[in-house]
C-alpha cells in the first residue's frame, strides 16, 4: 500500500473523467504543445493556473515560484521564458500575483526565515521603491495588497526587460506582457491595466499602473 494511494485514486478518477468527455483527449495531448499563454505565477498552492482562467491541459504553460518574482539571474525562469517564446510561440505572458502572499506578508513584516530571505530581498526592494504609498497607512492588510499590485507590476517591468522578449519584439513577434492579481477571497483576477506589447511602450503602461495604484490607494 502506498502512503499516497489517495492521489493514485484521485489520478485515476481524473483520467476516467477526461476520458469519459473526449477520448481522444489525452492522445492529442501526447502530440503536441501548443499553449498561448505563458503563466508566471506565485508557488502558493491556492493558486491553481489552469483553473483560475479555466483551460485545460495543454492550454497554458506554467513557471511558479514564491512571490511570482522575474530576477535577470534566474535562469530557471528566463529558460522558460525563452522556451514559451522562442519554441512555443505564446502570445501572452501573464505575470500574476495574489492577495494573501505569504512571501509579501513575511517580507512586510521583516520576519525572518532562513534561505528564502535571499529570494525574499527582490520584495523588500520593491518595497523600498515605493516607501512613499506604503508608508501611507499603518495597516497591514492595506499595505499587503498595495506591496502585490505593486510587486506585479515591477515584475512585469522586468519580464519586458529580458533579453528574450526584447527580441522577440525586435522580430515583430506578436507579444504582449500583462500583469494581474488573483483574490483569494472571491476566486476573481484583478486586471492592473498592464499590457505591454512593444519595449518602447513597456516604459509609459509601467509609469501609468504606478501611477494608478497611488491614485486609487
Amino acid at each position: 500500500m502506498s502512503l499516497l494511494d489517495n492521489l493514485l485514486k484521485n489520478n485515476r478518477d481524473w483520467s476516467e473523467q477526461i476520458r469519459s468527455s473526449d477520448p481522444d483527449f489525452f492522445k492529442k495531448l501526447s502530440q503536441q504543445q501548443s499553449p498561448e499563454y505563458l503563466w508566471i505565477g506565485c508557488a502558493d498552492s491556492r493558486v491553481p493556473a489552469n483553473e483560475i482562467v479555466g483551460l485545460l491541459p495543454g492550454e497554458i504553460f506554467v513557471h511558479r515560484n514564491v512571490a511570482n518574482i522575474v530576477v535577470h539571474t534566474d535562469l530557471n525562469c528566463l529558460s522558460v521564458i525563452q522556451f514559451a517564446v522562442e519554441i512555443l510561440k505564446v502570445k501572452h505572458i501573464l505575470v500574476v500575483g495574489h492577495y494573501g502572499c505569504g512571501g509579501v506578508r513575511y517580507a512586510l513584516q521583516k520576519t525572518r526565515l532562513g534561505l528564502s530571505d535571499n529570494w525574499l530581498r527582490h520584495l523588500h526592494d520593491v518595497e523600498e521603491k515605493h516607501a512613499s504609498l506604503l508608508q501611507r497607512r499603518d495597516d497591514l492588510d492595506w499595505r499587503h495588497d498595495r506591496l502585490c499590485e505593486l510587486n506585479v507590476i515591477e515584475q512585469v517591468r522586468n519580464v519586458c526587460q529580458t533579453t528574450i522578449v526584447q527580441e522577440a519584439w525586435e522580430r515583430k513577434a506578436d507579444l504582449a506582457v500583462h500583469g494581474w492579481v488573483y483574490s483569494l477571497k472571491n476566486g476573481l483576477v484583478n486586471d492592473l491595466s498592464l499590457c505591454a506589447t512593444s519595449f518602447e511602450q513597456s516604459g509609459s503602461v509601467y509609469a501609468q499602473a504606478c501611477e494608478r495604484v497611488h491614485r486609487l490607494a
